[in-house]
């Protein structure tokens, strides 16, 4: 497994923080193969994408190989979602979510010199594509298909509330650092619900690093901790959220586990 303390995400492109991400957490994690897997289909992308000559046209063909001759796409069936968060499991299986399709798709395109970008939209990830003298596309990762801003709007509407509008900055391109924030997060939360806890761990003390003193991503720790039954540790970190997040609604029902937790303290001793 890599370690943490010489990783700097601000130094390093989006999809090698992934990689890198993937390799602390997961020290299964197949790196290498990958790399390999990904290499090839750059260099296929490449050929196939080569009869047009304007970027517009060439992302049309790419969206085309990764969708329809790939056959990339979203998750069906019963399925857990950490597996199709994996990237390794995604090349695999060609199912994913939004930002692991996301990341692929943009990783490719960008390999491929096609002028993309990640966009951090309040429901999902999308990507944007920025034409010179042409109306910008944004575009779905789940199946490739370009989104009109009515679309959008309902998105809004539909997942965070019936009043939401929709605002240029929701479509203003994120930072490498805003994305992986994401898709930890997402990944975190499927760990601890398919109870993976070491694994949910390792995600944790990544988001940790990236910013040291979140109070959620510590009272999470902590959480993850009390599950495991570390108890001393899960303590310290129940504590320090309810201290800085006093006015948070949460912070009474981590009172209540604190209590539980130093009720076990005391029959145990």
């Amino acid at each position: 497994m890599k370690s943490l303390s010489n990783i700097d995400f601000s130094k390093l492109s989006l999809f090698d923080s992934i990689i890198i991400a993937s390799q602390v957490i997961r020290k299964d994690f197949p790196a290498n193969c990958v790399l390999s897997e990904l290499k090839s289909k750059i260099k296929e992308a490449k050929s196939y994408i080569s009869s047009e000559n304007q970027p517009n046209k060439q992302l049309k063909k790419l969206l085309e190989l990764f969708y329809v001759h790939w056959n990339f796409g979203g998750a069906s069936g019963i399925y857990k979602l950490s597996d199709v968060m994996w990237i390794d499991n995604v090349l695999k299986t060609r199912q994913g979510t939004a930002v692991s399709l996301g990341v692929l798709f943009l990783h490719i395109a960008q390999e491929l010199n096609l002028p993309l970008n990640p966009v951090v939209f309040p429901t999902q990830l999308i990507l944007r594509a920025d034409w010179i003298n042409e109306k910008k596309w944004l575009i779905n990762p789940f199946n490739g298909d370009i989104l009109d801003k009515h679309t959008l709007e309902v998105w809004l509407k539909g997942n965070i509330s019936p009043t939401a509008e929709l605002y240029e900055n929701d479509l203003y391109k994120s930072e490498s650092i805003t994305v992986i924030r994401k898709m930890l997060d997402i990944l975190k939360a499927a760990l601890m619900e398919e109870k993976k806890m070491e694994l949910a761990l390792n995600v944790t003390n990544l988001l940790l690093h990236i910013d040291p003193n979140d109070p959620y991503e510590i009272r999470d720790r902590g959480l993850i901790y009390a599950h495991l039954e570390c108890n001393h540790v899960a303590l310290t970190d129940l504590i320090y959220f309810v201290e800085h997040c006093p006015e948070d609604p949460i912070s009474e029902i981590i009172k209540i586990q604190i209590h539980s937790i130093e009720q076990k303290k005391v029959i145990l001793h």
